[in-house]
Order: C-alpha cells, then sequence, then structure tokens
C-alpha cells in the first residue's frame, strides 16, 4: 500500500504502548455506549483483556510476517530479525496472558460470580461445552504453542521459520470469531465462517505487519526500502479482503439475524444504526474509509515530498488501533 521514495523518519519507542492503549480505550467506550456484557463491570476488565488478547494477536502476526518479509541477504536484516524474534516471545507472552485471564473472566461473568470462584470444573465446562469457550480454548492452546516456538526460535531458529509462527498465529486469531457470532448463522454458516476467518487475518497481517514495519524497520533506509515493496503487495490483497468480507459477514448478519424477521431485507439494514453491533460496524466501516483515505494522502504527498512517509503511516496505525478496539468490543455487543 506505501510505495516510493522517502526519508525515514526516527520511530517513536512509545508507539506499540500508544497503540494499545487507542485500542482500550475504544473497546471500553464502544463497550459503554452499546451497553455491551461486561463494558462497565469489574472495571472493565472483559472489554480490556479482550482488546488486549487482540493487540498482542496482531502484534505477533505482524512480526511474523515481518520476519518472513525480511531478505536473508541484506546486511541489516540479521539483527532486524533478532529483535523480531525477542519480541516475538514477549508479545506472545502478553497474549496467552491476556486470553487466559480473559477466559476466567468469561466463566465468572457466565456464572455471576467473583473471579475467586472460578475452578478447574467451571473452566473446563465453559471451555468444551460452548462454541465461545471452546474457541477461546483453541486460542489458548495456539498462543501456547506460538509461544513454546518462539522460545525455541531464539536458540535454534532453524528449527521454527517464521512461516511456521505466522500460520500458527493467524490460527489462533481467527479461532474465537469463527466460534461465535459466525458460527452461530446457521442459514449461512459456512460463508460467513470463511469470510469472519478472511477479514480476521488479513486485518491482523495488515495492522500488524504496518506497525512493525515502523517500530523495527523504520531506522534503516536500505532496509526499508527493500522491505516495503513486499509489505505493500500484502497491504494491498488485506485491505481488499477486509473490506469485502466485512460488506460480506455485516450482510449474513443481517440475513441471518431478528431484524430480516421483522420487515424484510430492507427493514434489516434500516434497523442497523439503531443497534450496539450496528453502531460498531458502521464506526469500523467509517474507520476503515480513513485509513484507506490517508493512505492516498499518504502517497500524494511522499510523492511531492511535502512530508516524511512514517508520519502519516503512524497515523494510519493509530487509526488501525482504533478499529481494532472497536472489533473487541464488536464481539460483545448485543445485536
Amino acid at each position: 500500500m506505501l510505495k516510493g521514495q522517502f526519508v525515514p523518519a526516527r520511530p517513536v519507542p512509545a508507539l506499540p504502548a500508544l497503540w494499545t492503549g487507542l485500542a482500550v480505550t475504544t473497546t471500553l467506550a464502544a463497550g459503554v455506549l452499546t451497553a455491551s456484557p461486561g463494558a462497565a463491570g469489574a472495571g472493565g476488565g472483559l472489554a480490556v483483556s479482550r482488546s488486549v488478547m487482540v493487540v498482542a494477536g496482531v502484534a505477533v502476526v505482524g512480526l511474523a510476517l515481518l520476519g518472513v518479509m525480511l531478505p536473508a541477504g541484506h546486511k541489516r536484516a540479521p539483527a532486524v530479525l533478532a529483535r523480531v524474534d525477542r519480541l516475538t516471545v514477549i508479545a506472545a507472552a502478553c497474549w496467552l496472558a491476556a486470553t487466559v485471564l480473559l477466559i476466567v473472566l468469561q466463566v465468572a461473568d457466565a456464572a455471576a460470580g467473583p473471579v475467586t470462584a472460578v475452578g478447574v470444573a467451571e473452566l473446563a465446562a465453559w471451555s468444551t461445552g460452548i462454541g465461545a469457550g471452546q474457541g477461546m480454548l483453541l486460542t489458548a492452546v495456539a498462543a501456547a504453542i506460538v509461544l513454546a516456538g518462539a522460545v525455541v526460535r531464539l536458540r535454534r531458529p532453524a528449527l521454527v521459520p517464521p512461516r511456521a509462527l505466522l500460520s500458527g498465529s493467524a490460527f489462533a486469531m481467527i479461532t474465537p470469531a469463527v466460534t461465535g457470532h459466525a458460527a452461530a448463522a446457521d442459514r449461512y454458516q459456512l460463508v460467513s465462517v470463511i469470510g469472519v476467518g478472511v477479514h480476521v487475518a488479513a486485518a491482523a497481517a495488515w495492522v500488524g505487519g504496518l506497525g512493525a514495519l515502523l517500530v523495527l524497520v523504520a531506522p534503516h533506509r536500505g532496509l526499508l526500502v527493500a522491505v516495503l515493496p513486499r509489505y505493500s503487495q500484502v497491504a494491498t490483497a488485506c485491505i481488499v479482503g477486509v473490506a469485502a468480507t466485512g460488506g460480506l459477514t455485516t450482510a449474513v448478519h443481517v440475513a441471518a439475524g431478528h431484524w430480516a424477521g421483522h420487515g424484510g431485507w430492507e427493514a434489516g439494514w434500516e434497523m442497523l444504526p439503531g443497534t450496539g453491533w450496528g453502531q460498531i460496524v458502521l464506526a469500523k466501516t467509517a474507520a476503515l474509509a480513513a485509513i484507506g483515505a490517508l493512505g492516498w494522502l499518504t502517497r500524494r504527498r511522499m510523492a511531492a515530498s511535502r512530508t516524511p512517509l512514517l508520519r502519516w503511516a503512524g497515523y494510519e496505525v493509530a487509526l488501525m488501533a482504533l478499529a481494532l478496539g472497536a472489533a473487541a468490543a464488536l464481539t460483545q455487543a448485543p445485536s
């Protein structure tokens, strides 16, 4: 998505924390505005842990994607790849911890009891008895496997190639989504599951890849010039995938939901802005449009040498963080 020649800007070390904060704040705000379950209870623990889980998962996907895109023959690549490997361990550990915490909080919320009352039996029953629980369990297992692979890679890189971490992390990202709302749409189940899976995987690669690029590759002009065309190709495919599947899954939700049963298809679309789920979908759509416009503006300014590219790319990731927060809230918003 980002092409051309430019002068790299010095990245801000606090960017990942800023992006995470934006995502968490958006999740909390969207949850409160739409009266999502768990948005205000327990200090918003459900919303915060879900948002951190999403951000950490996206970070792992992005780091793994960067590991795949780094050119093996470039002199700067080994040092950057070593940083990628170390950060992947940290991000994967945060991902696993947030996932486990979210499972515990969800079990406590389902039982309407305190977290301290959650035992092994309750965890096992929830994690195996319903679709959402099974998806979270698969995510936790996959995140643990990715973490183990990342740790092994620190000592024996040849044993765990970046593509293996990318595949594992992408699988872990999509499991909660495809076992949640999508799996509940019986009439359109196959289309919905595939659409949501592609949507989540494409968004994670797009957002995570650009974030990793800004934080780790931006200071190295030569390496950035080598990696950017590869990322541009991936990002273009991801943008198309996110937009297409987002529209598809929204249409499926309207068609399969209770709106279509009260006045037909047209009435379902008319009722969309009046629901918490619909409001977040519209907010995500607006964010996607803004991100696309910002990407177009970035290319124009870059061609005219009017401003450093990476500053605008940082704004783009900030908008992406807002969209991630909305996506995290969407999974709990009442439809």
